[in-house]
């Protein structure tokens, strides 16, 4: 059984005059993102490997997941591959993906995490916010067989500041 959680890289800033990727996490994504992933690291089990773009905003992002969760360094890995709006590299990365590791989460962008998480998952949502957790179950045993799992819960930012 392989488990997934796709993370949408927190709220970022456009008050800086950088390009894109290199556009930081604004003060409440800085907010949402140490929320979002202090309840998940109480309430799910921690991912073997934590994989992320190399966009600023997404590092920094994952970087409080990799905390909360206490993910080695050496399993915190970031590639230019999930700086992908489509999905199509997403799930490059997800097919290829070690199965050597049960639970991943990885950390990217929309509008390819939204439509990754309803091509694969079994409950539409109408658009992953940003900070916002998706866990996708799969009762395959390899990563490259993986089609459609069981979406089994999202964490959005909104839901514990009620």
């Amino acid at each position: 059984m392989k488990t997934l959680y796709m993370v949408r890289h927190a709220k970022s800033s456009w008050e800086f005059d950088v390009i894109d990727h290199k556009r930081p996490l604004k003060e409440r994504g800085n907010q949402d993102g140490s929320l979002v992933a202090q309840y998940v690291a109480e309430n799910f089990n921690a991912p073997q490997q934590i994989v992320t773009s190399d966009a600023v905003r997404a590092m920094a992002t994952a970087q409080y997941f990799k905390d909360a969760f206490g993910v080695s360094d050496i399993n915190f890995k970031v590639t230019p591959n999930l700086y992908d709006f489509s999905g199509q590299k997403v799930m490059e990365i997800i097919k290829n993906l070690s199965d050597d590791y049960h639970t991943v989460l990885i950390v990217g962008h929309n509008h390819a995490f939204t439509s990754v998480a309803n091509m694969m998952g079994n409950k539409y949502i109408d658009n992953v916010p940003t900070c916002g957790f998706v866990k996708i179950q799969f009762t395959e045993d390899q990563w490259s067989n993986i089609t459609t799992g069981i979406t089994i819960e999202t964490v959005f930012p909104r839901d514990l500041k009620k």
